[in-house]
Order: C-alpha cells, then structure tokens, then sequence
C-alpha cells in the first residue's frame, strides 16, 4: 500500500469483545487469516510486547505490534470495536480503535517508521472521529488508505 507498510481491505474490520485479552486474540486471528501467518505465534509475540508495557496509546488508541520471523514487509490491521474495552492505556481511557502491526523480525528503523506512521494518523481528532462514525469495514478502509496514501505520496 505504501513505502512502510501494507494494509489490506480485508485486514480492516469492526468487532464485538469485551477485554484486552480477547482484542489481542482476534487481532491474531485477522493477521493469521489475511497475512496467512500463525495465529499462536503472532498472538504470543504480541502478548510479549504487550507484558512490556502497554500499547494503549491514549485518546482511546491501541497500536499492537511485534516482531515476526519470516515477514517480508511490515504488515497491519485495523479493528474498530463496538465499545471501549479497558486496555491499561497510559492515560487510563479504554480503547475503540486497535490498529495492528506486524514487521519482519529484524526491521529497526522500518518498523519504528510504520510506528510513528500509525500514531501521526491516529492521533488526528478528525479522523478518530471520522473512523468512529464510518458504517462498515468499506468505509474505514477508505478512510485508512486515503490517509495513508496521501502521507505516502
């Protein structure tokens, strides 16, 4: 999709669940399905980073990611969740959007680049707001790749 990283259509999605637990489960389930990776394994390296602090950005963000053995390119997925749910952000407010991301296991720079990408565009009010009001899976990739599309340009 762009230079940092690939978000497919079919990797974005809205979800119903109800802890922090279950997020990262169907997360690693949506990575296992559209990037055709383990879903134990992804799961496991999340959880990983996740015991390290957590990836609850603030402003009702979660940005999820790890490292992944035999990744070519950085890799995400979105979920819009149906209602916050507690993720120990640091600002102490629970999460409605998720943006996951999955790099090669030795990509530094790159997967910090992909990083810093994610939270530029998560933290625009506008788009929170937009991505909260869009109807459907459709609609929020739209809204994802425009973005991205025009930051990669």
């Amino acid at each position: 999709m762009n230079g940092l990283f690939t978000l497919l259509p079919e990797a974005v999605t809205t979800a119903a669940v109800g802890s922090k637990d279950l997020i990262m489960g169907e997360l690693a389930s949506l990575f296992a399905k559209v990037y055709d990776l383990d879903r134990d394994a992804v799961l496991e390296r999340m959880v990983e980073r996740e015991e390290l602090g957590s990836t609850g950005f603030g402003r009702r963000i979660a940005i999820p990611h790890a490292r992944i053995e035999g990744l070519k390119r950085p890799v995400a997925a979105f979920m819009r969740l149906e209602a916050p749910v507690e993720f120990d952000s640091a600002d102490g407010m629970p999460v409605d959007l998720v943006f996951g991301l999955l790099s090669p296991e030795g990509a530094g720079a790159a997967h910090l680049h992909a990083l810093a990408a994610i939270s530029r565009m998560m933290r625009d009010e506008r788009m929170h707001e937009e991505l909260i009001a869009a109807r459907g899976p459709e609609v929020l990739y739209s809204l994802l790749s425009n973005v991205i599309d025009r930051d990669a340009a």
